[in-house]
């Protein structure tokens, strides 16, 4: 079973993040689970999304405390709350942020890819300059960088989950998707 954590914080998009990824897994023909966990209902509140991938029913309902996969939404989250905890040895972390992989200190213990994801939804009009809206971007990085799921798969989920801005999502998804590495 495949486990992923994502960190945003609220008004990013994570929630619907972890949604679409689960629906583009289903077409896929996996089984998949995906719930959020948040307090406070608030804008910039940190959130965590959850996501569980296998070629099996998946039984466990909690939470995800190992997981093989961290998406983090907004790098600050690094610094104020516990992002790496429970992640496997061989973990994999897809960052928002301009910087470079090797600035931060787990890149040697972790394949750390990093995406400047704000940019591009700002490119595309996703969100505000104080809150970008990174779901659809982050997904498109996802796809292309850990090759578990298609991008085709993906644009058909913010297709049908997305109901607002869906053409800018589809092409900020697939701008994320070609400049990953």
């Amino acid at each position: 079973m495949l486990e992923i954590r994502f960190h945003s914080r609220g008004g990013q998009g994570g929630v619907i993040a972890g949604k679409i990824l689960a629906i583009a897994f289903d077409k896929e023909r996996k089984f998949v689970q995906t719930f959020p966990s948040f307090g406070v209902e608030r804008r910039a509140a940190p959130v965590l999304t959850f996501v569980r991938v296998d070629d099996k029913p998946i039984l466990i309902r909690n939470q995800v405390y190992t997981p093989d996969i961290l998406v983090v939404m907004d790098p600050s989250l690094i610094a104020s709350t516990p992002v790496l905890s429970g992640l496997k040895d061989t973990g994999l972390i897809i960052l928002n942020t301009n910087k470079n992989p090797a600035s931060f200190d787990f890149s040697q213990k972790y394949r750390t890819h990093t995406l400047d994801a704000s940019k591009i939804a700002l490119d595309y009009h996703l969100g505000s300059v104080t809150q970008p809206i990174v779901n659809s971007v982050i997904l498109g990085a996802f796809a292309k960088i850990t090759g578990l799921v298609s991008l085709d798969s993906i644009l058909q989920s913010i297709s049908g989950e997305i109901r607002i801005k869906t053409d800018s999502n589809l092409a900020a998804a697939k701008t994320a998707y070609e400049t990953a590495v």
